[in-house]
């Protein structure tokens, strides 16, 4: 079985130069210009553009806020993490509760949840009420 070499292409800078310069100045695609030149592999002229050019044909995110938004999301966030604080609090609540009705319950050997039900609850009023 023989083996295949890979083909490494090194482009000199004065030919990545003329490659970026034709795209700025005479507003050839990029696509055009890679099989104008045979050039392969995606991002290698979005590379040479930011290293040569003059970045203007890069996509670019550009955020517009008014004056008081980044303050409104500052306090979104805030508010967010407070929320966030209190429900762990309150799932640690639950679970301490939990726990404690089963120790409860093991304790007294019942189960104390059962006898808490609506029932229960029934029958304590009415007990409340004859008395």
């Amino acid at each position: 079985m023989t083996r295949q070499t890979k083909l490494t292409v090194r482009y000199s800078i004065s030919f990545k130069q003329k490659v970026v310069r034709e795209i700025e100045e005479e507003g050839l695609s990029i696509g055009f210009v890679r099989r104008r030149y045979g050039i392969g592999g995606g991002s290698t002229l979005q590379q040479w553009i930011k290293q040569f050019g003059k970045n203007h044909l890069l996509n670019k995110i550009v955020r517009v806020e008014m004056k008081g938004e980044k303050d409104r999301i500052k306090e979104m966030e805030a508010e967010i993490k407070k929320l966030k604080m209190a429900l762990a609090d309150a799932t640690m609540e639950k679970y301490a509760m939990e726990t404690l009705l089963k120790v409860a319950g093991e304790h007294y050997g019942e189960d104390i949840k059962k006898n808490l039900g609506p029932q229960a609850l029934k029958e304590s009023a009415k007990k409340k009420g004859s008395r």
